[in-house]
């Protein structure tokens, strides 16, 4: 069964220190800080994130399931993302269970540090990963 996700003192720490990362450009390649406009008060909230990026094409995995971000993200529409010193505006798209799963079994590779929260496993079946869909949305970026 997977883990529940919690915002915690661990998660708090993990989170500073990976906008410190961020900020010192020392982040590993993939990893962005995901700014959302707060759906209720119009506060910007940040938290790292690790994107699945081929060519040309990038989508944000929701690796602990139905978070703050994913609402915020849903209602405007669009998300930044800023990776050494620069932002950029993109819109997001949420994509079906179908597209979802094969960006969800790439991220089931390459994130290791998410895999508890998740049900499956990197060698799971796709009908498997259609079901994680559904608590792992998968939202596909655009340019503005």
């Amino acid at each position: 069964m997977a883990l529940k996700f919690k915002v915690d003192t661990s998660r708090h720490v993990a989170d500073s220190i990976g906008k410190l990362f961020l900020s010192l450009h020392l982040a590993p390649q993939g990893n962005y800080l995901l700014t959302t406009v707060g759906r209720k008060t119009g506060i910007p909230h940040s938290t790292p994130v690790i994107l699945i990026e081929e060519g040309e094409h990038r989508w944000l995995v929701a690796a602990f399931g139905l978070v703050g971000w994913v609402y915020n993200a849903r209602v405007a529409g669009k998300v930044t993302l800023t990776r050494n010193g620069k932002s950029e505006t993109l819109v997001v798209r949420e994509v079906s269970a179908g597209e979802a799963v094969p960006v969800l079994r790439k991220y089931m590779a390459n994130v290791a540090v998410t895999r508890p929260y998740f049900d499956v496993k990197v060698d799971s079946s796709d009908e498997a990963y259609l079901a994680e869909a559904s608590r792992h949305p998968v939202f596909e970026l655009s340019p503005v």
